[in-house]
């Protein structure tokens, strides 16, 4: 195991009005809310969803391509180094990377979706 699904993050023009469509579609809480990010959490306190700021969002549309989904998910690990070797040798590529090892990295998977490693500290 390389690390567990910690959040869908899902970009957004406003989070705080979006975060209160999927509070009551998914009987989430609000446990954090920065302006430019909202974290909604579930009934055991673990975060399940967050909805990122993004200037000049462009909507998407389904089965269009040219305005694809924009959501990415956050694998929490332990290591960074150590699941950054695991992922890379799946395929992945690294897209936004830190040297420390503590924080997050930015990767896509072989076909192009981006996703996050994270670690606690990070998160």
């Amino acid at each position: 195991m390389i690390g567990r699904l910690h959040t869908v993050v899902i970009d957004c023009p406003d989070p705080d009005e979006l975060a209160g469509f999927y509070e009551k579609l998914l009987s989430l809480s609000r446990r954090a809310d920065t302006g430019a990010f909202v974290v909604l959490d579930d009934a055991e306190g673990a975060p399940v969803v967050l909805l990122q700021r993004v200037d000049d969002f462009r909507a998407p549309r389904w089965t269009d391509s040219a305005r694809p989904q924009q959501m990415h998910i956050d694998v929490m690990v332990t290591n960074l180094d150590t699941a950054e070797a695991q992922v890379l040798a799946l395929g992945a590529t690294l897209l936004d990377g830190s040297d420390k090892p503590i924080g997050y990295r930015v990767y896509q998977d072989p076909v192009g979706h981006p996703f996050c490693l994270i670690t606690p500290e990070g998160a």
